[in-house]
């Protein structure tokens, strides 16, 4: 949920409204491109969520949570779904108007938070339902970080795939399609 808020939503909204006030467009006059922008955009989400998830996991730990898995490895899945999700939110902001980015990235989030198996699990849908589920970002990572949690050996490839494809794939649309000013 703190990545998809994070990167998707917030980083989205305030991008969009950067751009809607012009912001960005004084942006595009100096030398940094629209790979630099998106790259500190990305890299400012990462470190709000790296504090974010220390303090989380230091009051889990504090309240005696323990894992059998491999938190590296579920740190490496919040990364990749990090860059996924800002991906996300750049795009939206990127090609979108403020207003309309703000209403479908929090349509997008309360899609997702449903079909990616946070609030309601894969294994109660319908199973075309399911299948399509499975294929969100969001449920790449949910089930990503929950194997990595229980055990690295019950990590989903299929998940991992899913989760690295659109972590490819939206940055690489939001640096194409990105666009200083509405």
């Amino acid at each position: 949920l703190a990545v998809m808020s994070s990167a998707m939503v917030s980083l989205g909204i305030a991008t969009g409204f950067d751009r809607r006030y012009g912001v960005l467009k004084r942006l595009g006059s100096t030398p940094l491109t629209r790979s630099g922008l998106l790259t500190a955009k990305t890299l400012y989400v990462l470190a709000i969520e790296t504090i974010q998830l220390s303090v989380l996991i230091a009051v889990a730990l504090l309240l005696g949570w323990r894992t059998g898995g491999c938190v590296p490895l579920a740190f490496l899945f919040l990364l990749i779904g990090t860059i996924c999700f800002a991906g996300l939110g750049l795009l939206l902001a990127g090609t979108l108007r403020a207003e309309a980015n703000l209403a479908l990235a929090n349509g997008l989030y309360l899609a997702l938070l449903f079909l990616g198996g946070m609030a309601y699990p894969l294994t109660r849908l319908p199973s075309a339902v399911r299948s399509f589920a499975e294929l969100l970002p969001a449920a790449a990572l949910a089930e990503s970080v929950r194997g990595a949690l229980h055990s690295p050996m019950d990590v989903p490839v299929k998940s991992v795939v899913v989760l690295v494809v659109w972590a490819i794939v939206l940055p690489v649309l939001a640096a194409k399609l990105f666009r200083w000013e509405e």
